[in-house]
């Protein structure tokens, strides 16, 4: 069915999914909902703010007719959350889980993969933000929520969560391997966990209350002390 052609203008953040695509008019059909029609543009929903047809604000179920104008919004930032923030990432974001759990945040991460599926329904079963570069996962009907991460780099995916989200930062409290959390430890009690002369050359210590990983400030704290200090100073 034809129901006449549409025009869609689309926010500057977004035009990296959609190229020339929102330039000319789009033909509609009557029956497809306007949240569809901006799928179709390359643009996952979890990235669209607020829809304006003919300038008055819609829902994306909206069934666009002939005629329309359209603008969409990108998603506002920080973003609101009904609910304590907790994220899920895809096997490709291991990096960004491992800078998330520094700073304290809750991130889950699947290693190995375990399919698409699956994490969206562990999104949707834990209340977890579900983050991915991949937007066929997150036009997944059943995720309980999801961003797109828009960069390769990942100092820069970091900043990209924490602006969106604007997590609350408890950095040093979270383990970077399995995101349990983290409880001071006493010397002798981790001893038989340390590296030869480990014990003797550093006297604070931490340990995950799920694995048992152990942490110390050895030869690696400077660099991660800089990633902690750069994210308190931009968005604590």
């Amino acid at each position: 069915m034809n129901a006449g052609e549409i025009t869609v203008e689309v926010a500057p953040e977004l035009r990296v999914f959609v190229g020339q695509r929102d330039r000319g008019p789009i033909r509609v059909d009557g029956t497809s909902t306007l949240g569809h029609v901006v799928e179709s543009l390359g643009i996952p929903l979890t990235e669209v703010g607020t829809v304006l047809v003919n300038g008055e604000s819609v829902a994306t179920g909206h069934i666009p007719r002939g005629g329309e104008t359209v603008t969409v919004a990108a998603v506002v930032r920080p973003q609101p959350s009904d609910e304590p923030l907790r994220f899920l990432l895809d096997i490709h974001l291991g990096t960004l889980a491992r800078r998330l759990r520094l700073l304290g945040i809750d991130a889950a991460y699947e290693n190995p993969d375990i399919g698409d599926a699956a994490l969206a329904s562990r999104s949707a079963a834990e209340h977890r933000v579900l983050l991915s570069r991949d937007r066929g996962l997150l036009r997944r009907r059943e995720i309980y929520s999801g961003a797109y991460v828009y960069s390769h780099q990942p100092a820069e995916q970091l900043d990209d969560v924490l602006s969106r989200f604007a997590p609350r930062l408890a950095p040093w409290t979270r383990c970077t391997s399995c995101n349990g959390a983290l409880r001071a430890a006493d010397r002798d009690a981790v001893r038989d966990r340390l590296p030869d002369n480990t014990g003797q050359s550093y006297d604070s210590f931490a340990q995950c209350v799920d694995c048992g990983q152990t942490y110390w400030k050895g030869a690696h704290h400077a660099r991660l002390d800089a990633i902690v200090a750069g994210a308190l100073a931009k968005f604590a």
